[in-house]
């Protein structure tokens, strides 16, 4: 994929929270991840997001997207500002080398990637009721998930990236379950399952059929909304850990 080298964040910015990772199986929690990438643990890295296994796979019609940490999955979440302008959001993030037309993106935008997030100030699963509570705007505090498309952007940092922005009067190709962001982010609604050290999420292989064929890394981050509300919206500013250490895609998805 023409995209993917752009992926690269400079190794400053990641020396405190990442370490070389190679395929293998790594144990955690009592049983053995086999295949994707196995991680060392690192005490510089906060445990819910201290990546040791990231691995995503082909299940009959299903994509299965795993990550394991040294602590307990999904235990963190930003804590609420009351407004949407500075507020934070925290991800278990698959990079991938699948292009974004594949989940309904325009060819070539960008790095596309699957996202489980949380962020308590604003909900952008418009068409989803996480908590069941018959109000479909309140419940982004809970842990969801999305594709969004990646590129750099130096306003977010040096090396740094951001959700790609749709400026405005452009009409890009998107996915049917676009929440109506000016991002190109895609809300599908594929709900995450945490169990102890692992977040997993099924997604059905629908028209994304090339993603048996792609590559993959992990990454725990956070992002930020811009302070002004504007381009570009949401930047990447802390990144937690890389699983292969330097983002260069390095594993094959599995059966």
């Amino acid at each position: 994929m023409a995209s993917t080298p752009s992926l690269c964040i400079a190794v400053s910015l990641l020396a405190a929270g990442c370490l070389l990772a190679a395929p293998g199986a790594q144990a955690h929690g009592g049983a053995a991840h086999s295949g994707g990438l196995a991680t060392a643990s690192s005490s510089h890295v906060a445990a819910p997001f201290d990546i040791v296994h990231t691995r995503v796979r082909v299940d009959g019609r299903h994509a299965v997207f795993h990550m394991a940490v040294s602590g307990r999955a999904g235990a963190s979440r930003p804590s609420r500002t009351g407004q949407l302008a500075g507020s934070q959001v925290f991800s278990y993030v698959w990079p991938t080398t699948l292009d974004p037309a594949e989940v309904g993106f325009e060819p070539r935008s960008g790095v596309l990637a699957f996202a489980v997030t949380a962020h308590p100030d604003f909900d952008d699963t418009p068409l989803f009721d996480e908590n069941g509570d018959g109000d479909l705007g309140n419940d982004g505090e809970l842990w969801h998930s999305h594709w969004v498309v990646l590129q750099p952007d130096a306003a977010c940092g040096k090396d740094m990236l951001k959700v790609v922005d749709i400026p405005e009067g452009a009409t890009p190709r998107l996915p049917a379950t676009w929440p109506g962001l000016p991002l190109l982010i895609d809300s599908p609604g594929y709900s995450p399952t945490f169990r102890g050290e692992t977040v997993e999420v099924r997604v059905p292989l629908g028209g994304a059929t090339a993603l048996a064929q792609a590559r993959h890394d992990g990454v725990t981050a956070a992002l930020r909304v811009n302070a002004s509300v504007h381009s570009p919206l949401l930047c990447v500013v802390d990144v937690f850990k890389v699983a292969s250490g330097n983002l260069s895609l390095p594993a094959p998805v599995g059966r």
